[in-house]
């Protein structure tokens, strides 16, 4: 599944959008200077995201709501996501359009359009698909449909091309039946099909489109709780209540979409000219923390902060960036960057990666914490000191740092110099455009003069395999140049087996080897806020808002009277 709003595609992760980890600048502070883990002032009394109890959903709603007026972030570019993946348009159009598999609040995945799934073996999925399901123009859902929208999806100019590269053949074997044939075993693939792979399209009505399709003045091709009643662009986007949809019918009649950023969206949450919002930025959340009327829900999401180092060499010996772990001030930056919105973490991708055998995961995140402590100790910074002295390639001069002037990045940036010079290094931050930042991610020849990155990444799958696969030699993400020939077996087993229990295993080794080199370095988890009016509630805290119709949770608490919102 692809990224927002940026160009850069590598396979199963992504870089989070621009605006994500951006900052509020005009609401919050800059902290230019070295992280001291003094707490932001007047927000949350210095409590960090440990505090924040998170939690995949909200109370189920009670009561109808007319209309709704909800907040993006930015105008979509378009509403065909094969083609325009921003997490805007998700956000608007997961409520339009249904996938094949559904990602659930808690971040596991099940059938949704597919009745039933078989395995007749290890390389071939059956998938028996839901009947009686209409699309909004009333013709009925057939399985020429959801062959057709696969191959769209599978086309290599698409945003979801990667995923079907170990797809051997598509093909209709019944009248309600699809059959996957792949080269090999594919753990990750119904996965994919909870993402924008497996959004079903009614096939003439996007063919007739054409180009156009996802544009203003367009209607949908799809069979969700929702339907597109109008774009209106500069100003609005509207979806109504499906009358003839086939599952539970949505409480809320209406929801008006409009879009602002940075202060302008705070001001409208306050004044009450908006109802509610997915909070992309910690900062935005820390701005709107304790605002009379409005209450903030904070879920699992796979986001997190983190240090990715390049093939300049700066950081080349892993001796030398476990030692930069080791030294980092990881409360510090959660405190005085983000208000307390992240938590330090000690792997590269947030909890709402486990999606299955959480127990496991979750013990096996806390041994990391060997690899990258919350706050350094004197124990801390003697082994990370000592790793220095016994590395065979340290920096021959400053490790050059590369960022934007957003809040977050900032904070991180210096908060690393000061972890270098804890070791007797010295780093050098290097601040560039924003534009010319999001072009670090997908051009060598950009980040040709910078050491490491100060990056924020999430996954699209619940898998932690959806990241660790940024550690194969071949990966174009593997930027430091980890060879790992045991790793990479490990890997390619682990991608290949279907069994959870047994995968979780593997990926938790995976994950340990990748913590031990320090591949990448990691900083903070990023937990998924929602920011509503106290009078609603229903929809998931979590990051499967931009998967799962969220809207259809949406409505009012019990003492709301379901007058026009």
């Amino acid at each position: 599944m692809k990224l927002t709003h940026t160009r850069f595609r590598p396979p199963g992760a992504r870089p989070v959008a621009a605006g994500l980890i951006a900052g509020l600048t005009a609401v919050v502070a800059l902290v230019a200077a070295g992280c001291s883990g003094a707490p932001h002032a007047g927000v949350r009394g210095g409590k960090s995201a440990a505090d924040l109890d998170l939690k995949p959903t909200t109370a189920p709603a009670e009561k109808p709501r007319d209309t709704v007026k909800w907040l993006l972030e930015d105008e979509p570019d378009s509403l065909d996501l094969d083609t325009q993946g921003s997490s805007a348009g998700r956000i608007v159009l997961t409520n339009v359009c249904e996938r094949l598999y559904q990602l659930r609040p808690d971040m596991s995945v099940k059938p949704w359009l597919v009745a039933k799934e078989a395995r007749p073996d290890d390389r071939t999925l059956v998938l028996t698909l839901r009947k009686g399901v209409t699309f909004h123009d009333g013709s009925k859902m057939t399985a020429d449909d959801v062959l057709w929208s696969l191959k769209r999806h599978a086309d290599p100019d698409m945003e979801q091309g990667d995923e079907f590269e170990n797809v051997k053949k598509m093909a209709r074997t019944g009248a309600h039946e699809i059959t996957v044939s792949f080269k090999e075993p594919d753990a990750l693939f119904t996965k994919a099909l909870a993402g924008d792979a497996g959004l079903v399209y009614e096939k003439e009505k996007v063919k007739k489109a054409g180009k156009d399709f996802g544009t203003p003045g367009q209607t949908d091709a799809c069979s969700g709780p929702y339907r597109l009643k109008s774009w209106k662009s500069g100003d609005s986007i509207t979806i109504e209540r499906f009358g003839d949809y086939w599952g539970d019918k949505p409480l809320t009649r209406e929801l008006v979409f409009r879009w602002a950023s940075d202060s302008a969206l705070v001001n409208a949450l306050t004044t009450g000219a908006a109802d509610g919002v997915f909070a992309e930025s910690p900062n935005t959340a820390a701005a709107l923390d304790g605002k009379k009327g409005l209450t903030q829900h904070y879920g699992p999401s796979t986001s997190a902060l983190t240090l990715i180092p390049t093939e300049r060499g700066g950081l080349a010996d892993p001796k030398v960036r476990r030692a930069v772990s080791l030294a980092l001030d990881r409360k510090g930056i959660a405190q005085s960057g983000y208000g307390g919105m992240v938590e330090p973490w000690a792997s590269n991708i947030g909890s709402g990666a486990w999606g299955y055998e959480k127990p496991v995961f979750e013990a096996a995140q806390k041994k990391l914490a060997a690899y990258a402590p919350a706050r350094p100790d004197a124990d801390d910074l003697t082994r990370a000191k000592k790793l220095v002295k016994e590395a065979d390639k340290k920096p021959e001069g400053p490790v050059v740092i590369g960022t934007d002037a957003s809040q977050g990045r900032t904070v991180v940036a210096n908060a690393l110099r000061a972890a270098l010079q804890r070791i007797g290094l010295r780093g050098q931050i290097k601040t560039v455009p924003t534009a010319q930042f999001e072009e670090f991610y997908s051009s060598p020849e950009a980040r040709s003069d910078i050491d490491v990155l100060v990056a924020d990444w999430y996954i699209s799958k619940s898998d932690p395999l959806g990241f660790y696969d940024n550690g194969l030699s071949n990966s174009s993400n593997n930027w430091v140049g980890f060879k790992d020939a045991s790793y990479d077996r490990s890997m390619r087993e682990a991608l290949r087996t279907l069994d959870d229990k047994k995968r979780a295993r593997l990926a938790v080794s995976a994950q340990r080897e990748f913590a031990k080199a320090s591949v990448w370095i990691p900083v903070a988890q990023v937990p998924s806020v929602l920011v509503m009016r106290r009078d609603l509630t229903g929809p998931p805290a979590s990051m499967a808002y931009l998967y799962y119709p969220w809207a259809a949770d949406l409505g009012g608490t019990r003492d709301t009277d379901g007058k026009k919102g």
